[in-house]
């Protein structure tokens, strides 16, 4: 009786398996730094993300709420030097020493003379009517706002200063309001983690979950509300 021939090993079965346990391999190394990488990513933005959170509350239901926010308005009339500045950049100079400030001005705007719009176009004999070039200046940083009103041919420097308490100094911080350039480039660091954060959640979803549809589904319907809550404000 002729023994059996011996079985040789099937190349295709094995060069599959073989696929398939690489691709697992490189699937899992991807999730590994997908996680580690969001795990930094959140411990970066931890703190920021707090402060946030919490001014954003504030003020997304400060309206209906009427949540306080413990600010304190003085106004006062400074008056102008002998000669008047007569260009934004010399007044805005003249203010940041007069009002003992540290720093120029955080922001400004500046409208120059132009025609009142009330007046009676139909009558060509009358003089024609010009509105004044109009000075604004704001200063200080989020606890305490110091704006400054001029409207050129004045005498005097309309000062309006706002002391915010510490819920209001939050929400200025969070606004943006009177912060140096280091502090917005920081919360341009909080931003890109937060889309990091938002795309790595969903790709460590996809990867380590097996009911799919559902995370596409709840995906899809968070989209959804947002698109239609948005379009529906407009």
């Amino acid at each position: 009786m002729t023994p059996p021939l011996p079985t040789t090993p099937d190349a295709g079965h094995n060069g599959n398996h073989a696929a398939r346990v690489l691709a697992h391999r490189r699937r899992t190394t991807v999730v590994q730094w997908i996680r580690r990488t969001h795990g930094w990513f959140g411990l970066w933005g931890a703190v920021l993300g707090l402060l946030f959170g919490f001014s954003g509350i504030w003020l997304n239901h400060r309206n209906v709420l009427k949540l306080p926010q413990a600010q304190e308005r003085t106004r006062a009339q400074l008056a102008l030097p002998d000669p008047v500045p007569d260009t934004p950049e010399a007044m805005s100079q003249w203010l940041q020493g007069a009002l003992r400030m540290s720093g120029p001005p955080n922001s400004s705007r500046i409208e120059p003379a132009k025609p009142v719009a009330w007046a009676d176009k139909s009558d060509k004999s009358a003089p024609a009517l010009t509105q004044p070039a109009h000075w604004v200046f704001n200063f200080g940083g989020p606890n305490e706002t110091v704006q400054a009103d001029y409207w050129q041919g004045n005498r005097s420097v309309g000062v309006n200063t706002t002391h915010n308490g510490f819920v209001a100094t939050l929400t200025s911080m969070h606004k943006g309001g009177g912060m140096p350039l280091a502090w917005i480039l920081l919360v341009d660091t909080l931003a890109g983690s937060l889309i990091f954060l938002s795309i790595s959640g969903v790709a460590l979803w996809m990867l380590t979950h097996r009911r799919r549809r559902v995370g596409l589904a709840l995906f899809g319907a968070s989209l959804a509300a947002m698109l239609a809550t948005a379009f529906s404000a407009l």
